[in-house]
């Protein structure tokens, strides 16, 4: 957790907080989309997170880029700003957040696709037919849905290639 989000949690406790946050889908060549294996939860996600004060959505998805999966990334656009129920999510120790995200688009321009064997435990390149739906969370799902990566799961679902 971030020093300003400890901070807040420490006047608030586990009421709920607005938070802006961003999100990456970087493809390849190939169409494929990168994910990461959260720590936390095991389940495969959207790399990206808050942003801190003070840094931009720029600043702070290339941090988490850099910080989750080891890569450097190249923003092409931003697919969507999305909010609402769907982005709302109640932690394990009861924190709760509802996020403002912006998703970018993006490529990986340097770097080796790597888990940093804390917040992450692994990172992988998905086509988009197969993409891991049942191992996502429904914040990651309304996040794909929302950026138009979302097809209806196919037969083999579930295999990065």
């Amino acid at each position: 957790m971030a020093g300003y989000i400890a901070r807040l949690r420490q006047k608030v406790g586990h009421d709920l907080l607005l938070l802006p946050s961003v999100a990456v889908f970087p493809h390849d060549e190939n169409g494929r989309v990168l994910l990461v294996r959260e720590g936390d939860s095991g389940s495969w996600a959207a790399i990206g997170g808050a942003i801190e004060p003070d840094e931009s959505p720029e600043e702070a998805v290339r941090r988490e880029a850099q910080e989750e999966a080891g890569v450097v990334v190249e923003l092409n656009s931003i697919l969507r700003v999305v909010g609402g129920r769907e982005f709302r999510m109640t932690y394990p120790n009861g924190d709760e957040t509802s996020y403002v995200t912006t998703v970018f688009d993006g490529r990986v321009v340097d770097g080796v696709p790597r888990p940093d064997g804390d917040e992450t435990l692994d990172v992988r390149w998905w086509p988009v037919v197969r993409l891991p739906y049942g191992e996502m969370s429904a914040f990651t799902r309304a996040l794909m849905t929302a950026a138009g990566l979302a097809p209806l799961p196919q037969a083999g679902a579930g295999t990065p290639h």
